[in-house]
């Protein structure tokens, strides 16, 4: 990816946002079981604030200065699973992997795009959704963790 302003990477990191708010609203309405579906709702309006603050950053309402970075612990669940294809009624755990994985990759991503990036403010803007994903992983491999533990497994 190569950006030349600030503007494009908003716009380009924002439409990946709602590419993630869709794919897990499209799986909630997919699903028969209700835990399910109010998971994968629950993950889509994450997604919508992950779009709500770029956009608010985008248009200075929010300042990247009032961000502070956190040490975001990575449990490295979704490192050892394989990429996997959603389908409708799977597993609840696999759900919990697939998701996993999904926030691992977007977490990659801007991490490296944060390496690349030639300017401060780039980089700080990367280093704050990767922050926010890696959130979302965390959350996501605590609750795999759970669901398993409570399984005996």
């Amino acid at each position: 990816m190569n950006f030349k302003t600030i503007e494009e990477i908003f716009e380009y990191a924002i439409n990946k946002e709602k590419e993630a708010e869709k794919f897990y609203q499209d799986a909630s309405e997919r699903e028969s079981f209700s835990g399910t579906r109010g998971l994968f709702r629950e993950f889509a309006l994450e997604e919508r604030g992950h779009v709500k603050m770029l956009e608010n950053i985008s248009k200075k309402k929010d300042d990247l200065d009032s961000f502070r970075m956190k040490n975001i612990p990575d449990l490295k669940r979704s490192d050892y699973t394989v990429d996997m294809v959603y389908t409708p009624d799977m597993p609840y755990e696999d759900i919990l992997r697939l998701a996993a994985k999904r926030e691992e990759k977007a977490l990659k991503f801007y991490t490296d795009l944060a390496g690349a990036a030639d300017h401060d403010s780039h980089k700080k803007v990367f280093m704050v959704l990767a922050q926010e994903e890696a959130k979302h992983k965390l959350r996501l491999e605590t609750l795999l963790d759970d669901y398993l533990a409570s399984m005996g497994g």
